[in-house]
């Protein structure tokens, strides 16, 4: 439901607290540009009350940030900061401001800040109010509903230790407010924790390495947290067995017949798979031309209406035993499976042309009809294997036993059938849900096996696959295979942090405006020759291939890797949020980092990873 309220703004909503005496507040609103509109609104708002005292400690504290931190000197926000203390407070500003942000709340320098909810999860602000003033908030995937553990950690900011009885939670109008929504969040239960456990190539190489043999993996996947849920069905499952088995035991201890609890089972293998072979088998004539029929009456075909018939259909579609068919008249008409006669063998497309060429070719004798099977008295393959199935069951029965009393053993079998085939059913599906969370593993190893960097068949890491196990990226193998094909060694320093920095972003994220140089855009090229290799043995097994790379992240990087251009003109030129760059090159020089680690390994390639890391991290990337 969407109540489409009108928004109050943001200098008429801080006056109201203001009036309440319900100030400092954190306002969360759902995107970064909102929080930064609302702080410059409420700023610029003259009606405002100004603090002269506070507007003084808030100068001194900005004074000596910026001796430590010069990049936040020319930050766009720091007047409306200082002057109207307010502040926005999202992932987009870099780190050092936020760092600001959070020292002046701490002192109750702030009236208010205005902050997406992610800030709730990671930040301690005290405040007197919190105003919510969304019921959804906009992630990765677009807009989505607030979960109660994201409400409950905004809510939970509100009341400052030590100064506040209680604090306030404040619901403010807005187009993605939703009152009856919010009410019922705050009366969740919080939402279940969802474990970050995967399968990644290096989680498989170090614990393989570690423990020896997939099965040992298996078994510490198995009880990890991410398990947790099938674990507890898994086990409900297997106390059902044994209480099925239990009583299936007791039964053959109190039963006439020597049968064990594998007689038993394999009874109901046998019986079950007799039974599939059976309903395969054509038993008549009659049955054996149905499905003949079945399979060869279809859209394009024509077919006559007996063996001996001179009128001729040709087929429109096939419902079920109902045939659409058109005469050579052009009309139509319905026909039935079983009086079908003749099928002749030419397709033909269902247009104009085509059909006539169907009805004129038929008169012209070059469209044979097929031909029928015959119901042959020899035996067939499967005809053979019902009368394997049927002497092993023979076999599992009392031998030289009168026929009464084969047949008293045959109706204990039939009569234990069903515990059975529970037993069988439920034996699959434990094995079915176990394997859910091994199988990424599986197929993981495959790939890795075909790169050589484990042996499969061994269930052997292999020298090639310890240093890659070395490597703490997002995206391992392709980096792995980019170091074997000695790719690193032919690039600058530029280049390379290009090259990372398009792995190691978000792939749907813009880091600005900049464009590739002709040498990037060179390594890229290369580049894709070995992502299209890994990509097509992933697919084949069942492994979804890492996203596309980020060219926007190679062009900002690349450029600041360059070493001469200052922090304000890498924003500038970009038009990116510098927190987003500040991340995005943060994450690029952790990665450079973990490649000058294999200096053993890949000396030429560690070399210049270690260089081009010093390159990136420099300040502000901290």
């Amino acid at each position: 439901m969407k109540f489409r309220l009108p928004e109050i703004p943001p200098p008429k909503l801080i006056t109201t607290l203001r009036h309440y005496n319900l100030l400092p507040a954190i306002v969360f609103l759902p995107t970064r540009r909102r929080c930064d509109e609302a702080a410059t609104e409420v700023a610029l708002d003259k009606s405002q009350m100004a603090d002269a005292e506070k507007q003084r400690l808030r100068n001194e504290i900005y004074q000596e940030f910026i001796r430590e931190f010069p990049e936040i000197r020319t930050h766009k926000h720091r007047r409306v900061l200082i002057q109207g203390g307010i502040a926005a407070h999202h992932a987009g500003h870099i780190p050092a401001w936020k760092l600001l942000i959070e020292k002046m709340m701490s002192k109750g320098l702030l009236n208010a800040i205005f902050a997406t909810s992610t800030v709730a999860a990671g930040v301690d602000f005290p405040a007197r109010t919190v105003v919510i003033s969304n019921a959804e908030t906009r992630g990765n995937d677009g807009w989505r509903p607030l979960q109660a553990s994201e409400l409950q950690q905004m809510t939970g900011r509100a009341g400052r230790r030590g100064k506040d009885n209680v604090g306030f939670v404040v619901l403010a109008p807005s187009n993605f407010q939703n009152p009856p929504k919010i009410a019922q969040l705050l009366k969740s239960p919080p939402d279940d924790l969802q474990s970050k456990f995967r399968a990644t190539y290096t989680s498989l190489l170090n614990l393989l390495d570690a423990f020896g043999n997939f099965q040992n993996v298996r078994d510490i996947a198995e009880k990890s947290f991410a398990f947790r849920d099938t674990a507890r069905t898994v086990s409900k499952l297997n106390k059902q067995v044994e209480k099925r088995l239990g009583d299936l035991k007791n039964k053959i201890e109190k039963c006439d017949f020597d049968f064990s609890i594998e007689d038993v089972r394999g009874f109901e293998r046998l019986t079950n798979a007799r039974v599939r072979l059976q309903e395969k088998l054509p038993s008549s004539r009659n049955d054996m031309r149905r499905q003949w029929l079945e399979e060869n009456i279809e859209a394009g075909r024509v077919v006559t209406k007996s063996r001996n018939g001179k009128r001729f259909f040709l087929v429109i579609n096939v419902h079920g035993e109902k045939i659409a068919a058109m005469t050579e008249d052009g009309q139509g008409a319905t026909l039935s499976l079983p009086h079908i006669g003749r099928v002749f063998e030419k397709k033909y497309a269902l247009k104009e042309a085509s059909i006539e060429a169907a009805f004129y070719e038929i008169h012209e004798g070059v469209n044979p009809p097929l031909v029928e099977p015959k119901l042959s008295p020899q035996k067939n393959d499967a005809d053979e294997a019902v009368e394997i199935i049927t002497s092993l069951i023979e076999k599992i029965l009392p031998e030289n036993a009168s026929e009464d009393r084969k047949r008293g053993a045959t109706s204990f079998l039939w009569d234990a059938w069903d515990a059975a085939e529970f037993l069988e059913k439920t034996g699959r599906d434990v094995d079915s849900l176990k394997s859910e969370i091994w199988l990424p593993f599986e197929h993981r190893a495959k790939v890795l096996h075909h790169f050589g960097y484990l042996d499969f068949p061994l269930q052997k890491v292999t020298a090639r696959g310890k240093w890659l196990a070395d490597l703490r990226v997002d995206r391992p193998l392709l980096v792995g295979e980019a170091l074997r094909h000695g790719l690193f060694e032919k690039l600058e320093t530029k280049q390379v942090a290009g090259l990372m920095a398009a792995l190691a972003a978000d792939s749907d994220r813009n880091y600005g405006e900049l464009y590739l140089s002709d040498e990037i855009l060179e390594v890229l090229t290369k580049f894709e020759d070995i992502i299209f290799d890994v990509s097509n043995v992933e697919w084949k097994n069942g492994i979804e291939p890492a996203p596309e790379m980020n060219f926007s992240a190679a062009a900002a990087a690349e450029h600041w890797a360059n070493g001469a251009i200052a922090w304000s003109d890498l924003v500038f030129q970009t038009k990116a949020e510098e927190g987003d760059l500040v991340r995005l090159l943060s994450r690029t020089g952790e990665a450079l980092m973990q490649v000058a680690h294999l200096k053993d390994e890949h000396a030429e390639a560690a070399a210049i990873a270690r260089a081009t890391a010093e390159i990136i991290l420099r300040e502000p990337i901290r």
